[in-house]
């Protein structure tokens, strides 16, 4: 039997051992205390919305701040297939829809404004000639997004005068929204007059611009962004776009999108601009076997020489 003067010898020296042992064993070999954060949690949430599948392939974007539930909608343009989305979470509460944000001005992208604006009392943010517009951001300025989510404008005309593509930000979350200025894996398509009533879109297409203000939206405003950067068009064009872009790529990058669209409808969000970087034969015009294919060497005549290709295709 211990004495009461040998238990006490003996818990200080367990103390003191426990002590030492604490202070020479790596904090990394310890377990995290009950407070530690493992992870930071982002707040911004992005819901596709797929428009005229089938035919137009559009996107709308429902992009909301989680913390605060302040949403915006960016390009509603089939208010049938978009309206039933925001009333569902406007009514259930789980948004506070606060704007509609366009990436030009073109019906299959802007026309749906003034049927949403019936609903919500909301302002506009898009280029000078979106329909219904209240503000028109000056290129590189911000805004945003409930508490959490930064927003910066990026002019890019071309496709259209009045295009702008907008990168949100919400801590290391980097996303891009492009419209028709950037589609994954080049550009593609030409609707047709039935789709949209009277008017024709050349989506990503100079349709109002040049080969010189395309090679500056793809291969300096965009191509300025962090690699990380997740990409959302604002169609769906991934498939046929890869059909032309093969003609002319080969490498280790356009080999994990053809793994990709073998088993993948929809690519929005899953590819960053360093992928395009790597894949998309529109911003690698400096490439010597780009420049082959197209047998120019000047990078705004390789982008001319690519549309035109494109065009034929």
């Amino acid at each position: 039997m211990l004495t009461f003067k040998q238990v006490l010898v003996s818990t200080f020296v367990l103390f003191t051992l426990m002590s030492l042992l604490r202070t020479f064993i790596p904090r990394t070999l310890r377990p995290l205390s009950t407070t530690t954060p493992i992870t930071s949690r982002r707040n911004m949430h992005i819901q596709s919305i797929p428009m005229w599948e089938g035919s137009g392939n559009n996107y709308a974007y429902l992009v909301i701040d989680d913390k605060t539930k302040d949403a915006t909608i960016i390009d509603p343009a089939n208010p049938p297939e978009v309206l039933p989305v925001l009333k569902k979470h406007v009514d259930s509460g789980a948004i506070n829809l606060k704007s509609i944000i366009n990436t030009h001005h073109h019906g299959d992208h802007a026309g749906g404004n003034k049927e949403t604006l019936k609903q919500y009392s909301i302002p506009v943010i898009g280029g000078k000639d979106c329909d219904q517009v209240t503000s028109t951001p000056s290129h590189n300025s911000t805004f945003k997004i409930g508490e959490g989510i930064k927003v910066t404008a990026l002019h890019t005309p071309c496709h259209t005068q009045d295009s702008i593509c907008y990168l949100f930000e919400d801590g290391d979350e980097k996303v891009v929204f492009t419209g028709d200025t950037l589609f994954i894996a080049g550009m593609y398509k030409l609707m047709k007059k039935e789709d949209f009533g009277d008017t024709m879109y050349r989506c990503g297409r100079f349709f109002e611009g040049t080969p010189k203000e395309m090679h500056k939206a793809l291969n300096e405003v965009l191509a300025a962004l962090p690699n990380d950067t997740k990409v959302y068009p604002g169609h769906e064009y991934t498939a046929a776009n890869f059909k032309f872009s093969s003609t002319i790529l080969s490498n280790p990058a356009t080999d994990r999108l053809k793994s990709f669209l073998s088993s993948n409808k929809q690519t929005q969000g899953k590819f960053t601009i360093g992928d395009e970087k790597e894949h998309n034969p529109f911003m690698r015009v400096d490439d010597p076997v780009v420049q082959k294919a197209t047998g120019e060497k000047e990078p705004v005549e390789v982008m001319r020489k690519l549309r035109e290709m494109k065009n034929a295709s």
